[in-house]
């Protein structure tokens, strides 16, 4: 055996063996069987850190413990429940998979991988992910933690973002995975990174892998991954108006190819690219709703920082003694004891509770 297969054995044996002795990292979906749990799981867990998808996995499991169940369920109860969670495309393509699985598949889910890659919302991770963890099938799992763990051990600096890295990180996380146990081969790499090899300040000391790892303690983990392209971030500047008749509110819901995506919102303009004064802003509500601006009324700024944008955004109330005609039409009014039930977008959620509306 040469000294590159010899590397790449003690790789999956000591990971492995950490695995069964120290990785003590307990969490619902691990050792699942069940591919609605899996999937379900995953989904969450896209873009989200395992201690704050954890919540949402369970009040889903509860609310929906099968797929005929999520399926059957009324669009705005599940978004409700996904409220928080962001990336609320996942939330959409989620409902529509359950669908075609309960309409398509009679509630069964495929169990091979390329069944598995048909259906909306699943790409090559989740497809691998679900393949492995409820079928038993050798299929390796390659996310941001796997492409860290790899790409640190054997100091590949080759972009995990290009076309190039994507199948080199692929084509050696599947030689290297274990095959007759896949499952906890890919539990162990995916705990492994998130526990242990973490993008800053990894703890090599406690790693399996340190001793043959080509970044332990040469200053090549502060580096590796590499990415070859940075993501721009983008300011944008919003002015909500609460326009409140009575025991009323005044909501629409967001159209698609944006942002929070068929979630609600109260009277909305966007600005510039540029901050406008408060007055500017007065002005623009009151052109546009017809409400006098001596009752717009300025609350509170705030901003949320989304991994792509910086969402600004200022609040303003209108409390009024008849409606007005907004320039939207497509805008209903609630009862205030109603906002509990429908989902909206995390900022608006705390202004919500700050100011007492639910």
């Amino acid at each position: 055996m040469n000294q590159e297969a010899a590397i790449k054995k003690a790789f999956t044996k000591n990971l492995l063996l950490w695995h069964a002795s120290v990785n003590k990292r307990d969490l619902p979906w691990k050792e699942e069987q069940d591919p609605y749990k899996i999937w379900l799981s995953e989904i969450i867990l896209q873009q989200t850190r395992a201690q704050q998808g954890l919540p949402y996995y369970l009040k889903f499991t509860v609310a929906y413990p099968t797929v005929k169940a999520l399926a059957a369920a009324d669009d705005n109860d599940v978004f409700r429940i996904w409220q928080g969670l962001g990336y609320y495309n996942r939330c959409k393509n989620m409902l529509a998979t359950a669908r075609l699985v309960t309409s398509e598949y009679s509630g069964i889910f495929p169990d091979s991988y390329e069944g598995l890659l048909t259906l909306k919302g699943i790409g090559p991770y989740t497809a691998a992910a679900i393949a492995s963890f409820a079928f038993r099938l050798p299929h390796a799992v390659v996310d941001g933690n796997v492409y860290r763990v790899l790409s640190r051990y054997f100091g590949i600096d080759t972009p995990t973002d290009s076309k190039e890295g994507k199948l080199l990180f692929t084509a050696l996380a599947n030689e290297l995975l274990d095959k007759a146990n896949s499952a906890h081969y890919n539990q162990a790499i995916m705990d492994l990174g998130a526990t242990v090899c973490t993008p800053k300040k990894p703890i090599c000391s406690d790693c399996p892998l340190s001793r043959q790892c080509l970044s332990a303690g040469t200053g090549l983990a502060s580096i590796l991954p590499v990415k070859s392209k940075k993501i721009v971030v983008k300011t944008r500047f919003f002015a909500y108006l609460l326009m409140q008749f009575k025991d009323t509110i005044w909501i629409e819901k967001r159209g698609s190819g944006d942002i929070w995506e068929n979630l609600h919102q109260p009277f909305l303009i966007e600005n510039s690219e540029h901050p406008a004064a408060t007055a500017d802003i007065i002005s623009m509500l009151a052109s546009q709703t017809g409400i006098p601006p001596n009752l717009i009324v300025f609350k509170e700024n705030t901003q949320q920082k989304l991994t792509h944008q910086i969402i600004n955004t200022s609040f303003f109330v209108a409390n009024l003694n008849k409606k007005p005609s907004p320039s939207r039409t497509n805008g209903i009014w609630v009862s205030i004891n109603e906002l509990k039930k429908l989902a909206f977008p995390k900022t608006l959620v705390s202004f919500f509770k700050n100011n007492l509306y639910f």
